[in-house]
């Protein structure tokens, strides 16, 4: 079980749950088309935006796998985008982490930092063993952030998932806790 205290915070960055004032923040960053291309779902509409955020403020703890764990990543108090770190397997002690940023945030290593935070609650708060970043394979800017927190790239997997009307390419990133340790 991993019960974070909130905020957490890092040089630049604040994460914590997100809140009901959230609502206007998360519907700007979901709604666009571009934020949402490498995403299984659509751009959100409002109330899509609104039931999203329900979601992620029923989860602040992570208590048994199956648990995604969404964080809003604040700068000055202002939300960004949001981080997740998800129990994937008890038996197996593994996790999944994801990021999405508004894209004027883009390119200042936000997402790299806030990443690490969530590798760091997944292997010190949880204990997992390993944890894996999965991707849109065209998403090459997400993918060069899982590199620079030091994962690895496992595999390519082209043309295996039918996502918005198309066949699309899955990458996958992982870590080992040994590999956490010795970073």
């Amino acid at each position: 079980m991993l019960r974070p205290t909130y905020p957490i915070t890092t040089p630049r960055l604040a994460l914590r749950p997100f809140t009901p004032a959230d609502l206007d923040a998360l519907y700007k960053i979901q709604s666009r088309p571009d934020v949402m291309e490498h995403l299984y779902e659509q751009p959100r509409t409002a109330d899509e935006a609104r039931e999203t955020l329900q979601r992620y403020m029923a989860v602040t703890a992570l208590e048994k796998e199956g648990d995604a764990l969404r964080l809003a990543v604040t700068v000055d108090g202002q939300v960004i985008g949001h981080v997740m770190l998800e129990w994937l397997s008890e038996a197996n002690r593994g996790g999944e982490i994801g990021f999405v940023l508004h894209p004027d945030h883009h390119g200042r290593g936000y997402a790299t930092e806030a990443g690490r935070e969530m590798l760091r609650l997944g292997f010190d708060g949880l204990g997992l063993h390993r944890i894996i970043g999965r991707l849109d394979a065209a998403n090459t800017a997400s993918g060069r952030v899982l590199a620079k927190l030091g994962m690895r790239k496992e595999a390519h997997f082209v043309k295996n998932e039918w996502v918005k009307g198309r066949w699309a390419d899955e990458a996958v990133y992982a870590m080992l806790a040994d590999e956490w340790s010795a970073r």
